[in-house]
């Protein structure tokens, strides 16, 4: 099959693979860390025109970027083939203790230099600030930014779940090409104000954990996670107890569907975000090639308007149980 594109933004436009893909499951956060891994299953995805690669400061932290720096290192050719996107703005030590998060324009130039070293780029083509810093004005952190881009040091911006107050005072600094937020069958909120306000504005929307962090891929039982996954936390209450039963029901009615399409779930879940307009490139993660090949079939899995009622009644916006985090308050900027 072809390698369908998408264009993120309008005043500032930048031309993605449909599908990207999240690398931070590479170094943390789900399960235990896998450099060989992670880079064989990006250096499958240019093969299979999965271009768009994620990652960001925090994973790790510092090591994500570090990997995917060698996966496209110069040595094997691949850099012009990518779309690179990071993040800055949550602080960690190397530890992994977290400061908090930072929006001060110092920091943001010493972040992002940071992350031209590890990643080992002269630019990097999508910038994102991961979470909308409460004590400074967005003015401030996207006028740094925006230096960064007069600089040649960035191509593009991007903000993290923000909101659509936020973005609009953003854009009305310099052109926001793309907002990253979660976005899947699962996590709808945006689409009440955030989703109009990004298409008013001609901005981007680049879904993370399209799979809801993988519950949406059929193979997650009642026993949830492993121990030394964070998703068997209480920072993650869907995955907990009675919200997790409830969830899995839903998930049972989209493997019905799926099984009707010859697809798998997943594949199913990801075809309803793709299926919801042009200006859209979600980024599923994984550190498998097996799991990222599965992603890929997504793209061939066509979905009329009957299909996508049939979804709609089988996972009701407001059906699943539980936040998408235990506290909500640092995902609302």
């Amino acid at each position: 099959m072809t390698n369908p594109t998408r264009t993120l933004g309008t005043t500032s436009p930048l031309t993605v693979s449909a599908l990207g893909l999240g690398c931070m499951g590479m170094s943390d956060f789900y399960g235990s860390p896998d450099e060989a891994g992670g880079i064989a299953t990006i250096h499958r995805a240019l093969d299979l025109g999965v271009t768009f690669l994620d990652t960001a400061d925090m994973y790790g932290p510092f090591t994500n970027e570090q990997l995917v720096g060698k996966a496209i290192a110069a040595g094997s050719h691949r850099r012009d083939e990518v779309q690179l996107a990071t993040k800055f703005g949550i602080q960690r030590d190397p530890d992994g203790s977290r400061r908090g998060i930072n929006g001060r324009p110092e920091y943001v130039r010493a972040a992002c230099d940071a992350s031209l070293g590890r990643l080992g780029v002269d630019h990097i083509d999508l910038y994102y600030q991961h979470r909308v810093d409460p004590d400074v004005p967005i003015e401030e952190t996207v006028g740094a930014m925006k230096e960064l881009v007069e600089a040649g040091k960035v191509r593009h911006l991007g903000l993290s779940e923000a909101s659509a107050e936020t973005i609009r005072r953003a854009h009305a600094v310099h052109p926001i090409t793309a907002l990253q937020t979660e976005y899947s069958l699962f996590s709808r909120d945006l689409e009440d104000t955030i989703l109009p306000t990004l298409r008013e504005l001609g901005i981007g929307l680049v879904p993370y954990s399209p799979l809801g962090r993988g519950i949406l891929t059929g193979t997650v039982g009642a026993e949830g996670w492993a121990s030394t996954d964070s998703r068997a936390t209480a920072y993650f209450p869907r995955f907990q107890g009675d919200n997790l039963a409830t969830n899995l029901s839903l998930v049972d009615q989209v493997r019905a569907l799926a099984d009707r399409h010859g697809c798998t779930p997943g594949q199913l879940a990801l075809a309803w975000v793709l299926a919801q307009g042009e200006d859209v490139a979600p980024i599923p993660g994984t550190k498998r090639v097996a799991y990222l090949e599965e992603n890929a079939g997504a793209r061939a899995v066509e979905l009329s308007a009957d299909d996508l009622a049939a979804l709609a009644v089988a996972v009701p916006r407001d059906a699943v149980a539980g936040d998408r985090y235990g506290d909500m308050s640092s995902v609302n900027g």
